[in-house]
Formats: structure tokens, sequence, C-alpha cells
């Protein structure tokens, strides 16, 4: 069976969607793993290293593509630039796709897939259930983004993160808030805390306390508001949960050097924390990192990508931190897509049960259809309105 490896050609992506450790397990499986020339090179893995871990590098994008039984990638399909057509056009009926597809935001691209009889998996859609652990690509990448967010909010900060004791008098230590605590929230945590800064945080789910403070931080509670949904994920707030939710942010936000965002809902748009009226509040030169940025921004004023001065506090857009570490987040990312990829196989081919509750629940498009529901529920809404 032919696993193919396409270079990523969405702009400012370097990562790879296998590294070649994982590339020589599969191979040492009977797999047969086709890389596309230079697809790991900006992740810091060269084509020698897969040739060593005895995966074929291939030239021919057309080919790769077209003789593909598995694709495996990150981003959902999109037009190639080389090969002047859209990728899921590229690949052979009946062929696989696995990927962080993110269906809800790519109507377009799903029903090209469906259209093209590709049966196609998403990862961001796996159940949060102990089985999928080891899958869970949107922690993987959550890991690298929280971590990334703090290096990104310390280095647009103009002061130390720790207290520092010096010829010129004791520095006292940065403020950090972080606002939203799952898996980016505790690794921003985590982070600021081994700079030296001074942590609070705050969540809608009061389980998340522990965890908040055995890294050493504050855990700020507002009282009656409590939103943990399922599978863990926060759940919409009403109007006056959220208004208290509000009242609590902003008598913290004003103490803040630097303010994390990472609050999601899943399929929906990021819930607005920060007000135009905190920012205001807020001391100069202080930074906001909206690490919610691609679904509308926590921060009113966050603009995707883009950085923004408002009342000298600087407020930060980044789309796609992990990215920016590709080496690592290119490893995890391709230790979760493998054992994804084991669990589809048996016996070297693919498996497909769609009774068990993983194949079942990542599959977005079968046999020339939409099948997951969520997303045929999206693209069925967006064409009414």
């Amino acid at each position: 069976m032919n696993i193919a490896i396409p270079r990523e050609v969405v702009d400012d992506e370097r990562r790879v969607a296998m590294v070649p450790d994982m590339a020589k397990r599969l191979a040492g499986e009977g797999l047969t793993v086709r890389v596309e020339k230079d697809a790991g090179v900006a992740a810091g893995y060269p084509n020698e290293a897969y040739r060593a871990a005895g995966a074929e590098l291939v030239n021919d994008t057309a080919s790769l593509w077209r003789d593909a039984d598995v694709v495996l990638k990150i981003h959902m399909p999109t037009e190639h630039p080389t090969l002047g057509k859209h990728e899921a056009s590229a690949m052979r009926e009946g062929a696989s796709l696995v990927g962080l597809l993110q269906p809800f935001r790519h109507h377009e691209a799903v029903q090209k897939l469906a259209e093209g009889n590709i049966t196609s998996f998403s990862l961001d859609a796996l159940p949060r259930i102990t089985r999928a652990q080891s899958m869970d690509v949107l922690s993987s990448m959550s890991t690298v983004a929280g971590y990334k967010a703090v290096l990104v909010g310390a280095s647009h900060l103009g002061r130390f993160f720790p207290m520092l004791i010096t010829a010129a008098g004791t520095i006292r230590p940065s403020q950090v808030f972080v606002l939203g605590v799952g898996v980016a929230g505790l690794q921003a945590i985590a982070t600021a805390r081994r700079l030296g800064a001074v942590v609070e945080a705050f969540d809608v789910r009061p389980g998340v306390k522990e965890q908040v403070e055995s890294l050493g931080a504050r855990f700020l509670v507002a009282e009656q508001v409590e939103a943990e949904g399922e599978g863990g994920y926060a759940k919409e707030l009403s109007q006056e949960q959220h208004q208290r939710e509000l009242q609590l942010i902003q008598e913290h936000i004003r103490n803040a050097d630097v303010v994390i965002t990472t609050a999601l809902i899943p399929g929906k748009p990021a819930p607005v924390l920060v007000t135009e009226e905190m920012v205001r509040a807020m001391k100069p030169g202080s930074v906001i990192v909206d690490l919610a940025a691609e679904m509308g921004g926590n921060c009113v004023l966050t603009q995707k990508g883009v950085e923004v001065t408002e009342c000298g506090v600087t407020i930060l857009g980044p789309l796609n931190l992990p990215a920016t570490m590709p080496t690592h987040a290119s490893q995890m990312y391709a230790k979760n897509i493998s054992t994804f990829l084991q669990h589809l196989l048996k016996e070297g081919e693919l498996n497909l049960d769609f009774e068990d509750e993983i194949t079942a629940s990542t599959c977005i498009t079968r046999e020339g259809k939409i099948v997951h529901e969520a997303t045929r529920s999206a693209i069925d809404g967006g064409k009414g309105s």
C-alpha cells in the first residue's frame, strides 16, 4: 500500500506530516512510504534522512498524488501552485486522506473530496476518549502554540519576565494573565512560570483549578460561572454568566503585563473576553497575544496575523504558531497521525470499521457523500444563508 507525504503548499507552512523516524516505522511494517522531494526540508528533515529511513523520494508531484492509496498531510487540500488543479482533484477516486482538515472552515474543499469519492479523515474530529489520546493532534499543536505564545509575548514586552536583583536595584517580575486553561493555556502558564513571571489564570471550568495551581499559578474563580461541555471543552455561557466573567477579567487585566488568550468553543466563533474598555485600562507597553485570532479572536481589537497598537498596548493575532517551530511540531504531528493510520490498518491494508468510535467520528467524506453530520449541517446551513 502506497502512503504519500506531499509538501505542504499553504503560505508560511514549514511543518511536514511525516518525519523520518515515523517513516522508518511505517516502512518496517511493509508499507511503501513515498515522500515528495523537499517536503521536510523547512522543518529540518533533509531528503537524505527519508531515504535512510526507507522512504522513496518522489520528484513528480502529480504521480505522488495520483498513485497514493492514502495521503497523509497537515492542511485541507487546496489549489496547488504547480499542479494547476486542486489537490483533491489530483487524488485517484477511492483513495483516502488523513489530516488536520478543519472541515467547518473549508466547505468547498469538503465538497470536492466528496465529489472525488475520497474517504477523508480529520484529526480535529477525534473523540475525547482514552483510546484516542495518542492520536490527539489538537493537543500536540496546542502545546506548541501555548509555549510559543509566551515567547512571542516576552519578545514584544519591554521588560524582564523574572525578578532580578541587580546593581541598579531590584526589578519586579512581570505579571502574566492566561485566559482559557486548555492544553495551550496550561503550556503558556508553565512557560511563563519557567521564565519567572507571576501568573494568574481564568477558565469557566472550575475543574482545571488543580492543574493551574500545580504549575504555580493563581486560579481565578467567577462566582456562579461554570461551563464545561462535552469532552471537557468549554461551552457557551449565558449572557448573565458572560457578564460576570467579564467583570472578573476586567478587575485583573489592568495589572497584567502580558495577556495570553486561548479560549475557543468547538464549532463557534471565539468568545470575546477582552473588550476595548479593558484594553484602554491596561498599562502602556503591555502585550496581548490572542491565540484565538483565527476564529475571530478573544480580544475585540484583534486582527488576524496583524500587530495592532491601541493606547500603548500591543495586540498580536498570530496565525499557525506551530509552523514557527516546525521541527518538534512535525515530530509530534507525525507520531499522532502515524498512530491514527495504524488504527485504520490491518495486516498492512486499510480495514475501515465504521462501528469503531474513532473511525466513525473522524470520517468526513465517504462513498461520494459528506458523512460527518456536523460538517454536513454547517455546509447546508451556509447554503441557506
